[in-house]
């Protein structure tokens, strides 16, 4: 049976496995489902229509699926997605999605979130992503895989961040960040390419190298960003191995409607 502590409210219409624990005082909403092995700690409240995968885990004092931020929101029917194997520190707040963007807010799998951060209506989270304690995300953000974002940092609505970035500590993000890059500072500097974080990952010499000429032609070379992109397209003629790394880049760059932190 589902281990559901005696103090906590569970709607009778909410789906949980047998195998999801639920700690003191939580409650819980009659559109909420729970996948197996997940276990949500005391005093939480999870409520809309929110949909939580396996094996997360879930500590005390968050609020999960309350409406969004938005005085356009009109009691539609959205959502939020919570993901597998995502770890979620105390007093985060996630809020559902809005009808006039994607309905829904998405976070991945693999997530590593820490104290108080906050994820506004109809972001998009991916896979293997760390927030810091107190990281603030408005609505309608994207954040790519492998990233991390640094405490204290506040990202603006609508910003993109690419796959395998850093953004330091106390960061104030304005500008959409492209893949691989460190930035940090107020207002927004990018320092360099996130080479301990490619190399953690196993990217190898030639990637890396790759990776490491885009960062000059972006921002080494003066370059217009419609010239840095054609010079970037015509690297894995030079590094093949890193033909996905660039093609990565180049479909980021292609949607930069928000200009890119340079």
């Amino acid at each position: 049976m589902t281990q559901i502590h005696s103090t906590a409210i569970v709607d009778p219409r909410a789906e949980l496995d047998s195998t999801v624990t639920v700690g003191p005082y939580t409650v819980i909403g009659p559109h909420v489902k729970v996948g197996v092995g997940t276990a949500i700690g005391p005093h939480c409240v999870i409520e809309g229509r929110t949909t939580i995968g396996q094996d997360n885990r879930i500590f005390q004092f968050n609020s999960l699926g309350a409406i969004s931020q938005d005085k356009k929101y009109k009691d539609e029917p959205c959502e939020l997605h919570i993901g597998d194997r995502n770890t979620i520190r105390e007093f985060c707040t996630f809020n559902i999605g809005t009808a006039q963007d994607k309905n829904e807010t998405r976070i991945g799998h693999d997530n590593w979130i820490m104290a108080y951060v906050h994820i506004a209506h109809d972001c998009i989270i991916g896979n293997h992503v760390t927030m810091a304690n107190n990281a603030t995300l408005a609505g309608h953000v994207e954040i790519g895989d492998w990233s991390t974002v640094g405490g204290l940092t506040g990202i603006l609505q609508r910003m993109r961040i690419g796959a395998h970035t850093m953004i330091g500590f106390a960061s104030h993000v304005a500008k959409d960040i492209p893949p691989y890059m460190v930035v940090d500072g107020n207002p927004l500097t990018v320092r360099s390419v996130n080479l301990v974080g490619l190399r953690r990952r196993d990217f190898s010499d030639q990637r890396i190298a790759a990776i490491r000429e885009m960062h000059k032609i972006l921002y080494r070379q003066n370059l217009t960003l419609e010239q840095a992109r054609t010079a970037i397209a015509a690297l894995p003629q030079t590094w093949p191995e890193a033909a996905d790394d660039v093609a990565q880049m180049e479909a980021f760059l292609a949607n930069a409607t928000n200009g890119i932190a340079r």
